[in-house]
């Protein structure tokens, strides 16, 4: 199995909040470009419409240090919402946050109500600007690609932004060490993750999203998504201790890297900081 992104975008509609100092030779953050009236930011993830599709919310923000059941609808081409949606990588809709700085990461599988209906389970958010993804797959029409839709929400509060921790190939979690390096291959990147635990191979990884890991990258400078699965072959709870990936990730410059894996039925997720020239 080779699962190489899944990435969309248009300018996004719900403005967002006061954007991190871009890094130098960075394109412009997703203010600037909607103020320009471009679509700066096409197949990045960073956009609330799509070939007609639509994320809808009911709200801009979302209240502070306490769990919310974030509410939202994606619409089709007709202006209705959509009820029906493909199951890819086990699921029928991914749902991502992360704040402006890139920390708070959340992955969740909500389910749809009948009329179309999404509610997510957020953990509590701190106070600033978090971009929400939705990643699916309509099921309806002529539309059979991945869809990612995005909009920023705003926590309130005053906003303490945290440093992006600077580059590194490893990291510890749960007791578990995770290198991660990357390297060119045919136009795009290799990464290929090792994961051990006290020095040793870890080999019994569990299918985690039809995979033996799911690995999703945010960039630094504007919050595009790039996300994927390795290309290893899942046969039961035997997965590492080495897993590659075939990733696209388009923009140069700092990408933070949440990977999640699975052992004896707890999910682990790595974060790193993956600099790509």
């Amino acid at each position: 199995m080779l699962l190489v992104l899944g990435m969309a975008a248009a300018v996004p509609s719900v403005p967002s909040g006061p954007p991190r100092a871009a890094t130098a030779g960075m394109p412009p953050m997703p203010g600037m470009a909607e103020a320009a009236g471009t679509t700066q930011g096409l197949g990045r993830g960073l956009a609330a419409e799509q070939d007609g599709y639509r994320l809808s919310t009911a709200t801009c923000g979302v209240p502070a240090g306490r769990p919310t059941a974030f509410r939202f609808t994606v619409t089709g081409p007709d202006g209705a919402p959509v009820t029906d949606f493909a199951v890819h990588q086990t699921k029928k809709l991914h749902f991502y946050a992360i704040r402006t700085d890139l920390t708070g990461f959340q992955h969740l599988h909500p389910e749809p109500a009948n009329d179309g209906t999404w509610t997510a389970d957020l953990a509590a958010l701190t106070p600033g600007s978090w971009r929400l993804y939705a990643d699916f797959i309509p099921n309806t029409g002529a539309h059979a690609a991945e869809l990612v839709l995005s909009r920023t929400v705003t926590v309130p509060g005053e906003a303490v932004p945290v440093p992006l921790p600077a580059p590194s190939d490893s990291t510890t979690v749960d007791g578990y060490t995770v290198s991660l390096h990357a390297q060119p291959f045919s136009g795009a990147q290799q990464l290929t993750a090792t994961i051990s635990q006290d020095g040793r191979p870890v080999t019994d990884l569990q299918p985690y999203l039809d995979a033996y890991a799911h690995l999703s990258a945010f960039h630094e400078a504007d919050q595009a998504l790039a996300h994927l699965h390795p290309a290893d072959a899942v046969n039961g709870d035997g997965g590492g201790p080495t897993l590659t990936f075939q990733a696209l990730l388009p923009e140069p410059g700092n990408w933070r890297v949440f990977l999640q894996f699975q052992t004896a039925g707890q999910l682990h997720t790595a974060q790193l900081t993956l600099h790509i020239d």
